[in-house]
């Protein structure tokens, strides 16, 4: 049996103190004897119940019978002496795991809690876990308190895009000046906008291979494969990977550092080790953007809500099924809990990607379909439920594709152009300079390379990231 340690919560709830409590419902009165140690939506609270209620623990949501409910925050001051069957909700980064964290505490009436503040504040009994791991976002900061998987899967599009602000730190700002007031200090003289942008593109077509890279870590259950060909491969790599802000993409290269020895199949220990109960391989896959969805949206969150029917050291705490669309209704519709990244101002689509980036997006999907949708995965539900996603999404994003091609999508310096469409409009740009000044030189030569500047200022801001979400987290430590 694994031990499962943390460090010992503050609370001071009693959890066998005998209440008689008198709930008015209009010219009816319930009286209900409630030993508080009863699971929460148990029935045996008593015969001729009307409501299921947030007794001895004001967290639970209310559910008031024939379909209608009542939001409630959880109870954020978890005791320590609760054994809990814990969710770990994995994710490219991105707001959307807050979606499924927060319909998981309104069903059961208990928090989540973030990777980070795990590791910079220590173990708590909080059962339900927000991770970006294994993405260089994210760090395994929950030790073994973990028991089953769900993976959050997000259209490749909008992670982009979102990533791209995460990276930068800049909201939804698109100027350099604004980017370059982290960059200050590093070189004396920074390289012009149309380098930083051309960099940046190349970034962000490098998160679309993280992309592909983080579904598959987890849909295999923490098998080692490199980010950029996907090949199996050693623990060194990996390790190497793990760390791309110490490394360049060069020198993380794959024939570089694996060559042509045989690579054995390797995990990470984090999984062999049994530091996720169940295994790290999910039990289900979620999609946010259907729990958005106000027709799709209520099937979503019963599937989130059959998760935490796994184990009855969960699904005892959980609202009454009647409940379930209720509780949907209440945090999507009516606006209720903790903001997400759908109450953010401004709006991913005021980015545009060229044919040549939204083709490289495509390119991921199709080799995820290929690959999941395989007789070796055919049986799977999490790998036919996956497939089922990420098809709806490259429809989307076909249909973008067909827009840029037509000139319907009109594209600016600022949007994410990529190589070979940045490449194609400087050249123009010299040429047309050219001919106005009469000159016959057209600028074609080699550009400078500041490829050396952009690797320190991504470790610079790595490291601003990180020292950001440690003081955040004990931020959230003193006032919790």
């Amino acid at each position: 049996m694994r031990s499962r340690s943390f460090k010992a919560g503050t609370s001071k709830t009693s959890f066998m103190t005998m209440r008689v409590v008198v709930y008015s419902l209009g010219a009816a009165t319930l009286f209900t004897l409630i030993n508080e140690d009863l699971p929460l939506s148990s029935s045996l609270r008593t015969k001729k119940k009307k409501w299921s209620n947030p007794i001895g623990r004001r967290g639970l949501s209310i559910n008031l019978g024939n379909g209608q409910c009542k939001w409630q925050p959880p109870t954020y001051d978890v005791p320590d002496n609760i054994e809990f069957y814990k969710t770990l909700i994995a994710g490219f980064p991105s707001g959307d795991k807050r979606m499924i964290f927060i319909q998981m505490e309104a069903l059961t009436g208990w928090p989540a809690k973030d990777e980070w503040d795990f590791e910079y504040l220590g173990m708590t009994n909080h059962p339900f876990i927000k991770a970006n791991y294994p993405h260089h976002e994210g760090i395994w900061g929950w030790q073994d308190a973990a028991d089953q998987v769900v993976v959050m899967v997000r259209n490749i599009r909008r992670s982009m895009v979102e990533y791209h602000d995460i990276l930068w730190d800049i909201g939804y700002a698109k100027t350099w000046d604004e980017a370059t007031l982290n960059l200050q200090n590093l070189y004396s003289a920074p390289p012009p906008k149309e380098d930083f942008l051309a960099w940046r593109d190349l970034r962000v077509m490098d998160e679309v291979h993280w992309y592909g890279w983080f579904i598959d870590y987890w849909m295999e259950g923490g098998l080692m494969r490199d980010i950029f060909t996907h090949k199996i491969t050693t623990e060194e790599h990996w390790n190497m990977l793990m760390m791309p802000t110490v490394y360049t993409k060069a020198e993380l290269d794959y024939d570089l550092v694996v060559g042509k020895q045989v690579v054995t199949p390797t995990y990470d220990p984090h999984c062999t080790n049994g530091e996720i109960s169940s295994g790290c391989e999910p039990v289900a896959v979620i999609s946010a953007e259907r729990l958005r969805d106000y027709i799709e949206g209520p099937a979503e969150t019963t599937k989130i809500a059959e998760v935490l029917m796994n184990n009855d050291k969960i699904s005892k705490y959980l609202i009454d099924r009647e409940a379930w669309d209720c509780i949907w209704d209440e945090l999507i519709v009516k606006g209720k809990g903790l903001k997400t990244v759908y109450d953010r101002p401004g709006t991913e689509e005021s980015y545009n990607f060229s044919a040549e980036m939204l083709e490289e997006m495509i390119h991921e999907i199709d080799r995820l379909i290929s690959k999941y949708n395989s007789s070796e995965w055919s049986s799977k539900e999490t790998a036919n439920r996956l497939v089922e996603l990420i098809s709806e999404h490259r429809l989307l994003i076909q249909a973008e594709l067909i827009e840029v091609n037509a000139g319907v999508r009109k594209l600016s310096e600022n949007d994410f152009l990529g190589p070979k469409e940045r490449e194609e409009r400087r050249r123009l740009s010299l040429k047309m300079k050219a001919k106005q000044s009469g000159s016959m030189n057209t600028g074609d030569g080699t550009k400078e390379d500041y490829s050396e500047y952009f690797h320190a200022v991504e470790k610079s801001l790595a490291k601003k990231r990180r020292e950001k979400m440690k003081m955040s987290a004990i931020a959230r430590g003193k006032t919790g």
